[in-house]
């Protein structure tokens, strides 16, 4: 299954067509956030934007293989908190998404074995990804 890219000037919502409409009145800052991000382009997203949405498993077929693009650029891309914390979001995404997407898994494996001397947590979150994941064709 060949994935195309998402047109960069359409938001989620367009290119999913579901629209969510506006957040519950009271509704937290994060999911505010996320609606908010929803609405906007997808070529406009930074990197904090594309940790926040894959984190919280809001348009995956479409923001994965962007993460992918980005991450094989420079895999310990940078969101609002620490160096790799784009990775981090990505390795955690469902292994139901990466059996359904194993051209995507091996470019995931490929970017995490790329970081030169990860640290601690980042090398206990791609040993936990490649456990949860192992079996998947890669």
């Amino acid at each position: 299954m060949t994935e195309q890219p998402a047109a960069d000037d359409s938001s989620l919502e367009q290119l999913e067509g579901d629209i969510w409409g506006d957040p519950a009145p009271g509704a937290t800052d994060l999911v505010t956030t996320v609606h908010r991000l929803r609405r906007k382009p997808v070529g406009a997203l930074t990197a904090e934007d594309l940790r926040m949405l894959v984190a919280q498993q809001v348009g995956l077929d479409i923001l994965v293989p962007r993460a992918l693009t980005r991450l094989e650029r420079d895999p310990l891309l940078e969101g609002d908190y620490y160096p790799g914390d784009v990775l981090v979001a990505t390795l955690k995404v469902p292994v139901s998404y990466w059996s359904t997407h194993p051209d995507q898994l091996a470019r995931l494996d490929a970017v995490a074995t790329s970081v030169a001397e990860p640290d601690a947590d980042l090398t206990s979150d791609i040993d936990a990804f490649r456990e949860r994941t192992r079996g998947i064709g890669r």
